[in-house]
């Protein structure tokens, strides 16, 4: 152990790395905190700290009376370069992806939404509330807002498909480019209703913007990612110098 780190950090690394080499599998019991605190040399209250670390961060989920269990893998989401949609990425780690509408309403554009999308105050907006779920657990709450110009009428059926591949494929409207800004937020009382997790859950948080080929903004989003149940993967690739 390093000299630095502290008795419960270093279990919960211990335990991680238990579960990141499947020793312990998932969907397994682990041993009781009685039974970590002998095999490590400690007291109760270290096992529990690493414990409830790990069940926060959603390495493990604990069953009334029945004990302390290894959580489902984490989704994996690409952030670099993809085409690959929600539901394709999904099901390739065997899970079956669904996209939920929530709402769609047309809102005036405020004076925060006329800097995002570069419209005019009072432009009608379309707001577009979706949750995506993986095997029916919820993953990510997102709202999206599209000016009404930019894709009119947009519909229940093209929010819970493919927003990009709807816009393209119904409304000639390409996708070319997105920036995306992400940052670590807790859920609040709306998110945590839509990602069934509690208040103050720390989530990923990312501000989408989109644009089409000539660089007008067509779409900006933001969305909630459940921090127990995502990660994402970041793909560089690097020129050899010439």
């Amino acid at each position: 152990m390093e000299k630095s780190q502290s008795l419960h950090a270093y279990i919960k690394e211990e335990l991680l790395n238990r579960i990141k080499s499947n020793e312990y599998k998932k969907g397994e019991k682990i041993p009781t905190e009685l039974e970590l605190c002998r095999d490590f040399d400690v007291s109760r209250t270290t096992v529990r700290t690493a414990l409830n670390q790990l069940t926060l961060e959603g390495y493990l989920t604990r069953q009334q009376g029945k004990g302390t269990f290894v959580a489902e893998q984490k989704l994996k989401q690409t952030l670099s370069h993809t085409v690959k949609r929600y539901s394709d990425q999904v099901a390739v780690q065997g899970k079956k992806a669904v996209i939920e509408l929530i709402a769609i309403n047309v809102v005036p554009a405020n004076e925060f939404l006329v800097k995002a999308l570069d419209v005019t105050l009072q432009d009608p907006i379309q707001r577009i509330e979706r949750v995506r779920k993986a095997n029916g657990e919820p993953t990510q709450y997102e709202i999206a807002y599209i000016p009404w110009d930019v894709a009119p009428g947009i519909t229940k059926e093209h929010a819970e498909t493919s927003l990009y591949g709807s816009l393209k494929n119904d409304f000639n409207v390409h996708i070319a480019k997105t920036i995306e800004h992400i940052e670590i937020a807790f859920a609040d009382e709306r998110s945590s209703t839509y990602l069934h997790c509690e208040e103050g859950l720390p989530c990923f948080y990312i501000e989408t913007t989109a644009e089409n080929e000539l660089g007008q903004i067509i779409e900006f989003s933001r969305s909630y990612f459940r921090g127990d149940k995502t990660n994402f993967m970041i793909e560089r690739n690097y020129p050899l110098e010439g």
